[in-house]
């Protein structure tokens, strides 16, 4: 990542107060860029009015597309507030993208979970057909392809702004206090120094730290900046050697924790979620020259930290990846 890049770059993010855009807007405005933000509770990226007059206002360079509807389970209990954000939010985006003439680069951030998953066990590539088996996942795969539609149809053209999707694996980092998702669930309860109640402890999962999968973002966006045959799509993910558990991710952070922390597996039925679930990050890391820079137990051990350390490490932890990626 070049650093100089962002220096007064005017971005537009949307998701900025969400768990992985309030990230990346730190990040952003510590390279010294002009950030816009554009997130709930005031704004809606369901209201194309708002949202168009917001990034023709911000007139940015770069457009990061994070706000969405994040969880798989409250997608079942609300499909059609996920469809609506996922999908149309996501239309919505592409619409402003057309009457912002300063954008340069737009990044539509989707999910690992876009890919129809038959439980093979084999890591998925940016080619492999698109679906979901859960309104979420669903929701995912629609946007990918409202994003396909709207590159072909209206992106294509010489001067248009290059679009990008990224499908990044599980994040986990400090800050997410999301509910119903396991590391935010994990430590409401260590705190509360009871023992975390976790679902399907087998399933397999590929785990990363927030900074490396917004690190793949920024560098999608250097990238196509100035480049014209850059691939559409982009995979960030550990490798498949890096994939661990549930059951394995709430015993390392219990570990890290101490103080008598601890997990125990919540018996019934729950609703259908993928029993493995991998990427294949080959094309990022021969076409941006991206690699994970934390292992697991680092990311894991990060995390854990954040959460029981009296001070924001937020900036700390993000000049150490700086420099763990300037090496």
């Amino acid at each position: 990542m070049n650093p100089q890049f962002w220096r007064g770059r005017r971005v537009f993010l949307t998701g900025h107060t969400g768990f992985k855009g309030r990230w990346l807007a730190r990040w952003l405005t510590i390279l010294g860029a002009d950030v816009s933000g554009y997130s709930l509770p005031d704004n809606d990226v369901r209201d194309l009015a708002a949202l168009r007059t917001a990034m023709n206002t911000a007139q940015p360079e770069v457009v990061f597309h994070l706000a969405a509807q994040a969880l798989v389970r409250a997608s079942y209990d609300d499909p059609v507030t996920t469809f609506t954000t996922n999908v149309i939010g996501t239309v919505n985006v592409l619409e402003s993208l057309r009457s912002t003439t300063s954008v340069r680069v737009a990044v539509l951030v989707t999910s690992d979970k876009c890919y129809a998953n038959a439980n093979e066990g084999r890591a998925f590539r940016e080619g492999d057909p698109l679906g979901g088996d859960d309104p979420y996942s669903g929701s995912k795969a629609c946007a990918e392809m409202a994003i396909e539609a709207y590159r072909k149809s209206y992106f294509s053209r010489a001067g248009a702004p290059r679009i990008v999707s990224v499908r990044a694996g599980n994040v986990i980092g400090g800050g997410d206090w999301s509910s119903d998702r396991l590391v935010p669930d994990l430590v409401r309860s260590f705190l509360n120094r009871r023992a975390a109640l976790i679902r399907n402890p087998e399933s397999t999962r590929p785990w990363q730290f927030v900074l490396d999968a917004l690190h793949g973002y920024l560098l999608a966006a250097e990238c196509a900046f100035d480049r014209d045959d850059l691939p559409r799509s982009f995979n960030f993910g550990p490798s498949e050697q890096e994939a661990r558990t549930v059951g394995w991710l709430a015993a390392a952070m219990a570990a890290r924790w101490g103080d008598g922390a601890s997990s125990q597996v919540v018996q019934g039925s729950h609703p259908y979620e993928a029993q493995t679930l991998a990427l294949d990050s080959s094309l990022a890391r021969q076409i941006l020259q991206w690699k994970p820079l934390l292992d697991i137990p680092t990311a894991v051990a990060w995390t854990t930290d954040w959460y029981r350390s009296e001070r924001d490490l937020t900036n700390s932890q993000i000049e150490d990846f700086m420099e763990r990626a300037a090496e």
